[in-house]
């Protein structure tokens, strides 16, 4: 079956927010979590988050809109092999 939500209504599909955004008004909680769940979430991760929070990163990491970290060249290069830029 082939469906095409564009083509079925003459209309193109709202974006994320705006479907969120409907649900809501609509009463509608199947994409939302119950509070309970969200509680239960920070119950879990928060001491994940407080140990993370006090540890110096042991991985390689990178500046934002740099091509990443020069381990990644490193470890493609050891098959000569490398990243492709376009």
């Amino acid at each position: 079956m082939e469906f095409h939500y564009g083509t079925s209504f003459d209309v193109a599909p709202g974006d994320a927010y705006e479907r969120l955004l409907l649900d809501v008004m609509l009463g509608d909680s199947t994409l939302f979590a119950r509070r309970d769940e969200v509680e239960r979430s920070w119950e879990i991760l928060t001491p994940l988050l407080e140990v993370w929070a006090d540890e110096e990163p042991n991985f390689p990491n990178y500046e934002a809109g740099t091509w990443g970290p020069q381990t990644a060249e490193t470890m493609l290069e050891r098959d000569g092999r490398s990243w492709r830029r376009l």
